[in-house]
Protein backbone atom coordinates (compact mmCIF):
# COMPACT_ATOMS: atom_id res chain seq x y z
CA UNK A 1 0.00 0.00 0.00
CA UNK A 2 1.56 3.66 -0.67
CA UNK A 3 1.37 6.07 1.54
CA UNK A 4 -2.01 8.53 2.27
CA UNK A 5 -0.97 11.07 0.30
CA UNK A 6 2.12 9.92 -2.22
CA UNK A 7 1.70 13.31 -4.20
CA UNK A 8 4.03 14.57 -1.36
CA UNK A 9 6.73 12.29 -2.37
CA UNK A 10 9.85 13.72 -3.93
CA UNK A 11 8.94 11.77 -8.08
CA UNK A 12 11.54 13.29 -10.91
CA UNK A 13 8.36 13.91 -13.30
CA UNK A 14 5.41 15.86 -13.83
CA UNK A 15 3.14 12.82 -13.23
CA UNK A 16 2.13 10.92 -10.05
CA UNK A 17 3.10 7.50 -8.89
CA UNK A 18 1.31 4.63 -10.03
CA UNK A 19 -0.67 2.49 -7.43
CA UNK A 20 -3.60 1.77 -5.40
CA UNK A 21 -5.19 4.29 -2.96
CA UNK A 22 -7.74 2.16 -0.92
CA UNK A 23 -11.11 3.40 -0.49
CA UNK A 24 -10.56 3.26 2.96
CA UNK A 25 -7.93 6.27 2.59
CA UNK A 26 -9.48 8.27 -0.04
CA UNK A 27 -10.44 11.57 1.18
CA UNK A 28 -13.08 14.05 -0.33
CA UNK A 29 -10.88 16.83 -2.03
CA UNK A 30 -7.64 14.29 -3.16
CA UNK A 31 -6.37 15.05 -6.91
CA UNK A 32 -4.34 13.41 -9.07
CA UNK A 33 -3.31 14.06 -12.48
CA UNK A 34 -0.62 13.48 -15.63
CA UNK A 35 0.59 15.64 -18.42
CA UNK A 36 1.05 14.17 -22.17
CA UNK A 37 2.13 15.78 -24.67
CA UNK A 38 -0.26 13.54 -27.59
CA UNK A 39 1.95 13.07 -30.53
CA UNK A 40 0.92 12.12 -34.88
CA UNK A 41 1.71 8.56 -33.47
CA UNK A 42 -0.92 8.38 -30.68
CA UNK A 43 -3.32 9.78 -32.68
CA UNK A 44 -2.12 6.84 -35.64
CA UNK A 45 -2.00 4.43 -32.89
CA UNK A 46 -5.94 5.02 -31.52
CA UNK A 47 -6.86 5.37 -34.78
CA UNK A 48 -5.69 1.99 -35.46
CA UNK A 49 -6.96 0.10 -32.24
CA UNK A 50 -10.57 2.34 -32.63
CA UNK A 51 -11.15 1.53 -36.47
CA UNK A 52 -11.85 5.57 -36.11
CA UNK A 53 -10.18 6.36 -39.46
CA UNK A 54 -11.99 10.08 -39.68
CA UNK A 55 -9.39 12.05 -41.94
CA UNK A 56 -10.13 15.20 -39.82
CA UNK A 57 -7.10 13.13 -37.73
CA UNK A 58 -4.73 11.43 -40.05
CA UNK A 59 -5.21 14.04 -43.42
CA UNK A 60 -3.86 17.24 -43.13
CA UNK A 61 -5.30 18.65 -46.14
CA UNK A 62 -8.65 17.47 -45.40
CA UNK A 63 -8.36 18.73 -41.98
CA UNK A 64 -7.48 22.21 -43.15
CA UNK A 65 -10.87 22.99 -44.85
CA UNK A 66 -12.95 21.60 -41.26
CA UNK A 67 -14.34 24.28 -38.51
CA UNK A 68 -10.87 23.19 -37.15
CA UNK A 69 -8.26 24.45 -39.76
CA UNK A 70 -6.46 22.01 -38.82
CA UNK A 71 -6.01 17.98 -37.59
CA UNK A 72 -7.06 17.21 -34.29
CA UNK A 73 -6.88 14.21 -32.13
CA UNK A 74 -9.77 11.97 -30.93
CA UNK A 75 -11.48 12.78 -28.56
CA UNK A 76 -11.71 9.80 -27.04
CA UNK A 77 -7.72 9.84 -27.06
CA UNK A 78 -7.74 12.61 -24.23
CA UNK A 79 -11.25 11.21 -21.97
CA UNK A 80 -8.05 8.04 -22.14
CA UNK A 81 -5.92 10.06 -20.42
CA UNK A 82 -8.32 10.81 -17.43
CA UNK A 83 -8.96 6.72 -17.99
CA UNK A 84 -5.08 6.38 -17.24
CA UNK A 85 -5.65 8.90 -14.34
CA UNK A 86 -7.82 7.10 -12.17
CA UNK A 87 -6.49 3.23 -13.49
CA UNK A 88 -2.66 4.18 -11.95
CA UNK A 89 -3.24 6.87 -9.35
CA UNK A 90 -6.50 7.13 -7.98
CA UNK A 91 -7.73 5.22 -7.11
CA UNK A 92 -5.60 3.25 -9.03
CA UNK A 93 -4.88 -0.83 -9.75
CA UNK A 94 -8.19 -2.67 -9.57
CA UNK A 95 -10.70 0.37 -10.00
CA UNK A 96 -13.42 -0.28 -12.14
CA UNK A 97 -15.32 1.96 -13.78
CA UNK A 98 -18.64 2.76 -13.29
CA UNK A 99 -19.79 5.74 -15.42
CA UNK A 100 -17.83 8.99 -17.31
CA UNK A 101 -19.29 11.80 -18.80
CA UNK A 102 -18.05 13.71 -21.22
CA UNK A 103 -18.21 17.90 -22.66
CA UNK A 104 -15.87 18.50 -25.24
CA UNK A 105 -14.85 22.06 -24.84
CA UNK A 106 -11.96 22.52 -27.42
CA UNK A 107 -9.64 20.43 -29.68
CA UNK A 108 -6.18 18.72 -28.88
CA UNK A 109 -3.68 18.78 -31.58
CA UNK A 110 -1.05 17.00 -32.68
CA UNK A 111 1.77 18.31 -30.20
CA UNK A 112 -0.27 19.79 -27.72
CA UNK A 113 0.80 19.16 -23.94
CA UNK A 114 -2.50 17.92 -22.43
CA UNK A 115 -3.47 17.92 -18.35
CA UNK A 116 -5.36 15.42 -17.04
CA UNK A 117 -6.79 15.88 -13.53
CA UNK A 118 -9.23 14.22 -11.29
CA UNK A 119 -10.67 15.37 -8.16
CA UNK A 120 -13.02 13.78 -5.56
CA UNK A 121 -15.74 14.70 -4.82
CA UNK A 122 -18.05 12.01 -3.09
CA UNK A 123 -17.38 8.48 -1.80
CA UNK A 124 -19.75 6.10 -0.99
CA UNK A 125 -17.81 3.57 1.44
CA UNK A 126 -20.46 1.64 1.61
CA UNK A 127 -21.16 0.46 -1.82
CA UNK A 128 -16.98 1.83 -2.54
CA UNK A 129 -18.06 4.43 -4.95
CA UNK A 130 -15.90 7.14 -5.36
CA UNK A 131 -17.40 10.39 -7.84
CA UNK A 132 -14.61 12.67 -8.92
CA UNK A 133 -14.50 15.31 -11.03
CA UNK A 134 -12.09 15.04 -14.39
CA UNK A 135 -11.02 17.76 -16.83
CA UNK A 136 -8.55 18.46 -19.45
CA UNK A 137 -6.70 21.41 -20.13
CA UNK A 138 -4.13 22.40 -23.10
CA UNK A 139 -1.94 25.36 -22.05
CA UNK A 140 -4.70 26.51 -19.44
CA UNK A 141 -7.46 26.34 -21.51
CA UNK A 142 -10.27 23.09 -20.75
CA UNK A 143 -10.42 21.06 -23.34
CA UNK A 144 -12.80 18.44 -21.60
CA UNK A 145 -14.96 18.38 -18.70
CA UNK A 146 -16.91 15.34 -17.03
CA UNK A 147 -17.33 13.39 -13.78
CA UNK A 148 -16.70 9.80 -13.16
CA UNK A 149 -17.99 7.32 -10.82
CA UNK A 150 -15.98 4.38 -10.15
CA UNK A 151 -15.37 1.23 -8.09
CA UNK A 152 -12.86 1.74 -5.65
CA UNK A 153 -10.28 -0.97 -4.55
CA UNK A 154 -10.29 -2.25 -0.77
CA UNK A 155 -7.81 -3.50 1.20
CA UNK A 156 -11.20 -5.87 2.69
CA UNK A 157 -10.12 -7.48 -0.65
CA UNK A 158 -6.49 -7.96 -0.85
Amino acid sequence: MLPKDFAMLDIPRDNFMRGTICIEDIEIGMKRHLRKQVTDRDIELFAEVSTDHNPVHLDDDYAQDTIFQGRIAHGMLTAGLISAVIGEQLPGHGTVYLGQSLKFMAPVRPGDMVLAEVEVTAIDHAKRRVTMLTRCEVDGKDVLKGEATVLAPSRKFD
